[in-house]
This record gives C-alpha cells, sequence and structure tokens, in this order.
C-alpha cells in the first residue's frame, strides 16, 4: 500500500478521469509516501497552512497501471521521515480502480497534522 497526500477538492475534481497532481507536470510523478509517519511529515512540511479536509488516497500498488519507482528525495526528507526514506512516485496519471480507500488527516491539539482517521 502506497499513500498519497491530497486536498479533497482536488481527488474530487474530475471523477471520470484518472487522477492527476501538478507535480505530474512540474516533477513528471505523483508524490507518494509509503507509510503514516512519512505522509504525517510531508503534510506538516508541505501543508502546515492547508484547510481541511486533507486526504490520503490509499492505493494499492499492484493496481498501479503508470510506473511506480521508489526513490530517494531530492534533497533532505521532511522533518519526521526516517533518514535514508524512498518515496514512491506515480510516473503518470494515476486510475482510479488503484485506490482502495479514503482516510482524512486529523490535527492535534497543537495545530500540526498527527493522525489518520477512516473517511466515511
Amino acid at each position: 500500500m502506497i499513500l498519497h497526500l491530497a486536498p479533497l477538492d482536488d481527488w474530487l475534481a474530475d471523477p471520470g478521469r484518472p487522477y492527476a497532481t501538478a507535480s505530474l507536470l512540474t516533477d513528471g510523478f505523483i508524490h507518494c509516501s509509503a507509510d503514516e509517519q512519512t505522509v504525517l511529515a510531508v503534510a506538516n512540511t508541505f501543508y502546515a497552512d492547508a484547510r481541511e479536509p486533507l486526504m490520503v488516497l490509499l492505493i494499492e500498488e499492484s493496481l498501479v497501471e503508470p510506473m511506480v519507482k521508489w526513490e530517494a528525495p531530492n534533497g533532505t526528507p521532511p522533518e519526521g521521515a526516517t533518514p535514508g526514506v524512498l518515496f514512491p512516485h506515480i510516473y503518470g496519471r494515476l486510475n482510479r480502480t488503484a485506490v482502495v480507500g479514503l482516510e482524512k488527516v486529523e490535527r492535534g491539539p497543537d495545530g500540526r497534522w498527527s493522525g489518520l482517521t477512516p473517511w466515511s
């Protein structure tokens, strides 16, 4: 299972088409994470001021149609990520059939993103 962090509105924007992000155009791939600790580190680094709801797409890697490559980050990994962490990158538009679940990212009392809860 790989995890992709996204504002809910981005995921819902065009449900009849494969999912794409701005990073697909700028970086050539969709950024993903391997586990909850890493996805929360990414959320707190890049989405600290994001408005809720912020979601995590649960992606079954074996169902992803574009190529998935596990790669080191370009630069230092986000604070809170394990040193030497590899990130799964999806090199193309994500087929929605590979998304097997959604979880909501929750803030803790300190305002930082602190955990995931099932989306209902």
